[in-house]
């Protein structure tokens, strides 16, 4: 079977540039799983993508699909053949098959037996099936918004204007988007304008090159990271390179080319995340620090063409930027007018949610609830106040409006600049920590009361007007908020019971239609949160499922247990201990609520179970003081000599004894057993 290199790429106006990596990434998936549908052989499967193009490179595609024995099933034999002569059915099958009756064969099947008919059957071409395929894959993009052109009713994300499909040498024949497959692709807009003619699938990359577009994004992600280095090292100055800024940026040129340029000092006076945002949300600029870390008067530029006179290109950006950055400073100045408390009436104004109120309504839950949390965490009680108080006031700045993503920054400045304590303008920025995994936390008992406070209220007041999250839709970042609770208590070390502080987050609210049940239902829905957490620790669902059994309510003891049992399951002494723990509690399950958990040393009568019971009290003794302190670990680790004596009772002890009291004695002795380890989880859980 011979194979040879397949391209297929689409040519459009100008794609959205964060749709790029999407489209690209499905046009190939989207043909890899057709192909394999059509069970066409095949090698590598490579996605390429520009702002004017998508396309997928296909190495070793086979040139048909393999031969196939196909089997056909007729009529049952009973209903094939009366006294030995074909019936109608027989012989209508046969017909259907192309043969005749005594060509079929019997197919034997654990239902009986039947006439059928095997025969080869010739694999289809793959040129023949590669127009449908492509159409397919096509019309399954994922496109975030169509548009027509023209008189045409044809819909995609920008006019379509070329196809090219290449199996080696030759054409494929096809259509899609009322366009007609062909070998022509172009290059550069403004560079290479003329069109170019393909001679062959591989001579894709190296012939759009010669035509100044690099098509393989990876390399022109790269390209440009190297540039924008290289330009700040010539400034003697070092580039920040945001990855989502250098894909976006990525998804705007074909033909990247780094410039510097720079604009007035007088703007470093406007703090240096205003202008950073202005740069990068609006011109898509990557900004440079100086040595002592200080953002420079500089900033680097990717065009998408190589001008003569780059001189020129960079007076453009420079004159583009500046009324950018004028616009910060008179942002920042502005707001500075007037204090950040001035702006705490404003807030109720201000719609949180419908059915919970204002932010104003919200900064009063909160108060109440760090203000708490601040008293139990040795923080001070009135700076926790007085920062949910101004917690959401930027939001109503002209700075914040403009750009949301500088919430919580602008706040500390402006509390800064209002004097407020410097603690409390810290905590309005540390209120949105951690933003994602493996962010890091805030640093202040009020940022950490804050950050808690507000996090607990949209949790309860969502939760309790009815609009959990599901499967597919969380609006209101629940999830990550939950995850950002147990986050905070964890790295934090605040040994603070959930429980208790859902119970005041909840009681903070006026009124919520599904307040019945409503702590008990957050509860449980955040310690499931530890199934994910613990997935990212690297911690077994066994392990979870272990801990989550035990009636915990304090997420640092949650996650403490969840490392002492994760580090148990790998003993050599887990595997049997866990074992004998499924085999008393299914023992004592049956028992009811009915057996005690004192152990009476004279009805004790089998070697065995008196080494049980002595080892039991050694245990207790031992682990008592370490359960007091949480370590975990090491009571597990005191446990564990418990492998042996357990293992000979149940090897050499009857436990339902004949004798009722002997019995009831054992029961006891088992309970005791049990209870030790349900001190840190139920490792019956750990049975696989």
């Amino acid at each position: 079977m011979a194979a040879d290199s397949f391209l297929v790429e689409l040519g459009v106006e100008e794609l959205p540039p964060s749709a790029i990596d999407d489209l690209s990434d499905a046009f190939a998936e989207g043909l890899s799983r057709r192909l394999a549908e059509a069970d066409i052989v095949h090698g590598e499967v490579t996605a390429y993508g520009s702002p004017r193009r998508l396309a997928v490179r296909v190495e070793a595609l086979a040139d048909k699909q393999p031969d196939r024995e196909v089997e056909r099933r007729g009529p049952a034999l009973a209903a094939a053949f009366k006294d030995g002569q074909p019936t109608k059915a027989a012989e209508g099958f046969a017909r259907s098959c192309g043969v005749s009756v005594d060509q079929l064969i019997h197919l034997e099947t654990d239902k009986g037996t039947w006439l059928g008919y095997r025969e080869q059957q010739q694999g289809e071409a793959t040129t023949a099936l590669l127009p449908g395929i492509v159409e397919k894959a096509i019309a399954g993009l994922p496109v975030p918004k169509n548009m027509r052109w023209g008189a045409s009713r044809i819909e995609f994300s920008r006019p379509a204007h070329w196809l090219v499909m290449l199996y080696g040498d030759r054409v494929v024949e096809a259509s899609a988007l009322g366009l007609s497959s062909g070998r022509t692709t172009r290059g550069h807009r403004y560079h290479a304008p003329d069109p170019i003619e393909l001679a062959h699938a591989d001579d894709y990359l190296a012939a759009l090159e010669q035509a100044w577009v690099l098509a393989d994004r990876q390399l022109r992600r790269e390209r440009i990271r190297e540039q924008v280095l290289a330009e700040a090292e010539v400034q003697d100055a070092t580039a920040v390179i945001d990855e989502s800024l250098l894909v976006e940026v990525s998804g705007l040129v074909e033909w990247p080319v780094a410039l510097t340029g720079s604009f007035d000092e007088r703007f470093l006076e406007v703090p240096a995340e205003c202008l950073i945002s202005s740069m990068k949300a609006n011109q898509k600029y990557f900004h440079l620090l100086d040595a002592q870390g200080r953002l420079k008067p500089q900033f680097i530029t990717v065009a998408n063409i190589d001008s003569p006179s780059p001189e020129l290109v960079i007076q453009g950006n420079e004159k583009v930027i500046r009324p950018r950055l004028a616009d910060a400073a008179f942002f920042y100045d502005t707001d500075r007018q007037r204090p950040l408390a001035d702006r705490i009436g404003g807030l109720s104004s201000v719609v949180f949610q419908q059915k919970l109120g204002t932010l104003a309504d919200k900064a009063h839950r909160s108060a109440a609830v760090a203000a708490f949390i601040a008293g139990r965490i040795d923080g001070e009680v009135a700076q926790a106040r007085r920062a949910a108080e101004l917690a959401k006031c930027d939001l109503v700045t002209e700075m914040v409006q403009e750009f949301p993503e500088l919430q919580g920054i602008m706040g500390r400045y402006y509390a800064s600049h209002d004097g407020e304590p410097a603690e409390v303008a810290q905590a309005l920025e540390e209120q949105y920590l951690p933003r994602f995994a493996g962010d890091a936390i805030p640093q202040t008992p009020t940022g950490l009361a804050l950050a808690l406070a507000d996090r607990l209220d949209t949790l309860t007041g969502i939760f309790g007007i009815g609009q959990r999250p599901s499967g597919t839709k969380d609006p209101f970042a629940l999830r990550r908020a939950a995850i950002g609770v147990l986050n905070i208590l964890i790295k934090g070390e605040l040994d603070l019971d959930l429980r208790e502080l859902l119970e005041l987050a909840a009681a903070q609210h006026q009124e919520l239609p599904y307040a019945e049940g409503l702590v008990d239902e957050m509860l449980s829905y955040m310690l499931d949160r530890f199934r994910a957490w613990g997935r990212d620790e690297g911690i077994e669902a066994e392990v979870y499922l272990a801990v989550r059994a035990r009636p915990v309510t304090k997420p640092l003891d949650f996650a403490r247990r969840l490392h002492a049992v994760h580090g148990f399951a790998r003993r050599e002494e887990a595997a049997a201990l866990a074992a004998a723990n499924k085999r008393v509690s299914n023992i004592l399950s049956k028992q009811g609520d009915d057996v005690s958990a004192e152990v009476d040393p004279g009805l004790l009568q089998e070697a065995a179970e008196k080494a049980l019971a002595e080892a039991l009290a050694s245990c207790q003794d031992r682990v008592a003081p370490l359960f007091a302190e949480s370590r975990y670990s090491d009571a597990l680790d005191v446990l564990a000599t418990l492998r042996q004596p357990v293992d000979t009772f149940f090897d050499e002890v009857m436990v339902m004894a004949d004798d009722e009291a002997v019995k009831r004695n054992r029961l006891a002795l088992l309970a005791s057993l049990q209870a030790l380890f349900l001190e840190v989880a139920d490792i019956a859980e750990l049975q696989h």
